[in-house]
């Protein structure tokens, strides 16, 4: 018995449904049920139960103003698994490794966890003098570049969150422990596009840090440079290591889907 063709077994239903949800793209939010009938050429009882079939699962949801639809919750999150699938790690491990070519500095990964940077991973520099492996470890997002980075972009009442206290807990004499002053610092640092921790949360330790953006511009994570003080000057930062980590950070967020408007 010869083997039947793939397209054999499409089942026409689960066909117009993905058709349906295609029609949300580019500036489109919205949609009714008149101009879904006209797009997918169904009749509109058959346009709307699909809509009520998506709807139920929350790939669809209905504004109840213009009793138009619109893309569900649902929809997102199958998108960010596809992005976490695509693998934060998978896709910036080779732009680590080409940064440590550039710059022989330990270069991280790391994400925000609640009030914490989680660091996820690392590429090691040759040199003697480096700065201890942290892959796994919590440190506080708000006396390191990769926690400050993130923090940069954050709204006030997201921020209010994450800084509870008035007093920041002291780590370093380079600590800004301070929240009106901690602040002021952040509205600098989204200005810029890049975030420097200056021996703030170890005494001889410089880090600098850029953003890392998802495709829904997000974001969700920092890519940074670090090493000694000794190593760190104003100048080589500067005129080396911010345009690094900056241009690492773009690379990285291009590939996970990423586009400048």
């Amino acid at each position: 018995m010869a083997r039947k063709e793939k397209s054999e077994y499409i089942i026409q239903a689960v066909d117009h449904a993905l058709d349906l949800l295609e029609q949300f793209q580019g500036d489109i939010d919205e949609l009714g049920v008149t101009e879904l009938s006209k797009r997918l050429k169904l009749h509109k009882n058959n346009v709307f139960r699909l809509l009520a079939t998506l709807e139920s699962r929350n790939y669809i949801e209905q504004n109840k103003v213009t009793e138009n639809y619109r893309l569900g919750l649902k929809t997102l999150e199958l998108g960010q698994t596809f992005i976490k699938q695509m693998g934060l790690l998978r896709q910036s491990r080779p732009v680590l490794e080409t940064l440590v070519k550039e710059c022989n500095e330990t270069t991280y990964v790391a994400i925000l966890k609640d009030a914490h940077i989680v660091y996820l991973d690392v590429v090691e520099t040759d040199l003697t003098v480096r700065v201890v492996p942290r892959v796994g470890s919590r440190l506080p997002a708000y006396c390191t570049a990769a926690g400050k980075i993130q923090l940069a972009f954050m709204t006030d009442e997201e921020l209010d969150n994450y800084l509870p206290t008035k007093e920041l807990k002291r780590y370093t004499a380079n600590t800004i422990t301070d929240r009106d002053e901690f602040k002021a610092h952040l509205a600098t640092i989204a200005d810029l596009g890049y975030a420097i921790d200056n021996e703030e949360m170890d005494d001889g330790v410089c880090c600098v840090a850029a953003p890392i953006r998802d495709y829904t511009r997000r974001i969700i994570g920092a890519v940074s440079i670090s090493g000694p003080s000794m190593r760190f000057s104003r100048e080589r930062m500067e005129n080396e290591l911010i345009p690094l980590v900056k241009r690492a950070g773009e690379d990285i967020s291009t590939k996970l889907g990423f586009h400048k408007q």
